[in-house]
């Protein structure tokens, strides 16, 4: 068996692997307080992110990536990734977007292909009022184009200008689409996964149903139509809401199927500033057993206000990269990555499978 084994690569200084570990998230989450959602900065975490790729046995050569935390900004620290693996694995990266993963090629007839990738991470929450950090000229320009996915023009630079009308500033532009997406688009638990993120044919079929992938992604798109820069980001839960809603966290050390895609947008006066609809429209489909559709509803209205401009810690970024060619495929660049993802001679595994396909991600708060 070649066994790869890797040291943890620290990236800050005087951080140690010894930690007291909670038993399980539903003993540690905080008190829950009802109908209230408030995230504060300055509740900072630290959780070790553990994926475990298995595979069947290879027949023909097969290629295993698994994404890394690849953000780091005033609200997320990346701390460091090791890896094991009976493959052969390093750590690569796109080279144009920052995206950074694990990936592991196994020869044909491997017996039983694995990886497991643990990453540590340190994040708070987010909220309004937070001292604004001044982006570069290219950055910004980046989250002005459309993608393959997420196109800016036709039926979504219409749906944007009719939406924002009368809207003057880019803070009026982005409270009106926000709303927007809120009124008009909803969450359909029959999707697969996250979602595909394909904004015009959801426009133009009027089918504006979906996951977090999906909404999220038009309500980008629609931003960056009406010239403001936006971004998805996209990530996984780590942990349970503290404010009780069961839609906004993860509330099992399993976690997986708990990836999660979150939104930001440019502000001239506020810089960077959170974004959720999509969390929005979740927890009026979700959080009860009936869909709840007015966002005044006691229940809905405090995550209506606070996901404008707020979002909590209890959730890790991988990256914020759209159409992105995964290093050694053979395949198609992806319009986003936040899953494992695995590709042999007859094309791309479906992550979505566990029968072919089988992997698991748990997490576990690092105490001090």
């Amino acid at each position: 068996m070649n066994l790869v084994r890797r040291a943890f690569i620290g990236r800050a200084a005087g951080v140690g692997l010894a930690a007291t570990l909670p038993s399980a998230w539903a003993q540690t989450a905080p008190s829950p307080a009802p109908h209230r959602f408030a995230p504060q900065t300055g509740d900072w975490r630290t959780f070790d992110v553990v994926t475990r790729v298995d595979l069947p046995a290879t027949p023909s050569a097969t290629r295993v990536w698994v994404p890394l935390p690849s953000v780091q900004t005033a609200w997320q620290t990346p701390l460091g990734d090791s890896f094991s693996s009976n493959g052969q694995a390093d750590v690569v990266a796109d080279g144009q977007q920052g995206v950074r993963l694990v990936a592991v090629d196994f020869p044909a007839g491997t017996a039983q292909p694995f990886v497991e990738v643990t990453s540590r991470v340190r994040t708070q929450s987010r909220a309004p009022g937070a001292p604004r950090v001044r982006e570069d000229a290219a950055t910004l320009r980046a989250a002005l184009q459309p993608t393959r996915l997420i196109p800016t023009d036709g039926i979504v630079r219409d749906t944007a200008l009719k939406a924002t009308r009368g809207a003057r500033g880019d803070e009026a532009k982005v409270r009106a689409l926000y709303d927007w997406v809120v009124a008009n688009a909803w969450r359909e638990p029959t999707v697969k996964g996250c979602g595909e993120g394909d904004i015009r044919t959801m426009l133009e079929t009027g089918n504006l149903g979906g996951k977090c992938a999906d909404l999220n992604a038009l309500f980008v798109g629609l931003c960056r139509a009406a010239g403001v820069p936006a971004r998805d980001v996209y990530g996984i839960r780590l942990a349970p809401s503290a404010f009780g809603y069961q839609q906004l966290g993860s509330g099992s050390a399993n976690l997986t199927g708990a990836q999660h895609c979150r939104a930001e947008v440019y502000l001239q006066a506020k810089g960077w500033t959170a974004m959720d609809p999509a969390d929005v429209a979740k927890v009026m489909r979700q959080e009860r057993p009936e869909w709840i559709k007015r966002t005044d509803d006691p229940l809905i209205a405090p995550v209506f206000r606070g996901l404008y401009g707020a979002w909590e810690g209890n959730w890790m970024a991988y990256n914020t990269a759209h159409d992105v060619k995964l290093p050694g495929s053979r395949g198609e660049a992806l319009g986003f990555v936040m899953y494992p993802m695995a590709e042999n001679a007859d094309g791309w595994f479906d992550q979505y499978e566990p029968a072919t396909f089988k992997y698991k991600i748990s997490a576990q708060e690092v105490k001090a």
